[in-house]
């Protein structure tokens, strides 16, 4: 199992040295995988969660791909209806070439209706104009020599029924989005049910979770995964593991773009995980180690 990180690409705290910093620091740890996420417009309700600066994230992990070598490039996720989908094949195809074929395409259907607005996109058409975009994209990649993508894999965010219709439609990964673990294991099954129901393959497995590191376990009900101490967090990896996941990816934002100013504990908690996890630096050789701490930290 792969694992990555979800890097923040927005807030008062975030410029270019400080995502070279992330990108670099995340690499060195041997984290496979690094994603950003996506907004065009930081209406009032997206800038509530994610303030300005916002780094678009084609021209981000362009820039990143130049500061790096060898981790993979991601979006977690890119909201499909914002952009015209002939532009979005050509951004991919060339930001996979450009970065030796590192791209992970995370995608999803958006939610900031104001964003909507001021794009001039029909927030309640977003579900069917991301799967005609999807479409779009993909015969592009297969039919147009310009548009010749190289293998970019589509990871399709969201946990409704729609999306995972989606997923196993469209993608070659379903992306979860920071769930509690009964959630995924629930959805999961959903997930394969309704692959056999259209007798297609059942979309690898790639969740996102909240990498929340405390000094004392969490309890009750509405734990996510990926949130506890460090015991918690290795357990919640092996299950993942054990579901069948191909990659986790850890997201260390905690929805405090304060925390963007001071990314010092957000690194600690990733160096501490992967000293518990063996990253190999040759992907996919990465997975859970069988080592359990002999304190708690």
């Amino acid at each position: 199992m792969r694992i990555g990180v979800n890097v923040p690409n927005f807030g008062p705290g975030t410029d270019p040295g400080m995502l070279r910093q992330w990108a670099q620091t995340v690499e060195g740890l041997g984290f496979d995988l690094l994603m950003i996420s996506d907004h065009v417009a930081v209406t009032p309700d997206v800038a509530e969660q994610y303030p300005a600066p916002f780094y678009e994230p084609f021209t981000t992990l362009a820039w990143l791909a130049g500061v790096t070598q060898r981790i993979r490039l991601g979006t977690s996720v890119l909201i499909v209806p914002y952009r015209d989908p002939l532009l979005i094949a050509r951004m991919a195809a060339n930001l996979n070439r450009l970065s030796a074929g590192r791209l992970v395409l995370g995608v999803g259907v958006g939610w900031a209706r104001q964003e909507f607005a001021a794009l001039g996109v029909p927030f309640d058409q977003r579900g069917a104009l991301t799967d005609q975009y999807l479409r779009t994209v993909r015969t592009a990649w297969e039919d147009e020599q310009d548009y010749r993508a190289g293998h970019v894999p589509i990871w399709v965010g969201g946990s409704s029924d729609a999306a995972l219709r989606r997923a196993v439609r469209l993608g070659e990964g379903w992306h979860p989005l920071r769930l509690t673990l009964p959630k995924l294991r629930e959805r999961l099954e959903r997930l394969k049910d309704i692959a056999h129901e259209q007798r297609r393959p059942v979309p690898a497995f790639e969740p996102r979770i909240l990498l929340r590191l405390t000094d004392a376990p969490v309890t009750g009900p509405g734990r996510l995964a990926g949130e506890g101490d460090v015991d918690q967090i290795l357990d919640d990896l092996r299950e993942l593991r054990a579901l069948g996941a191909d990659s986790v990816v850890l997201d260390p934002f905690y929805d405090d773009p304060a925390e963007t100013l001071r990314p010092q504990p957000a690194w600690r908690a990733l160096a501490t995980v992967a000293a518990l996890v063996d990253l190999t630096t040759q992907p996919p050789a990465n997975s859970i180690s069988d080592h359990t701490p002999k304190e708690r930290r």
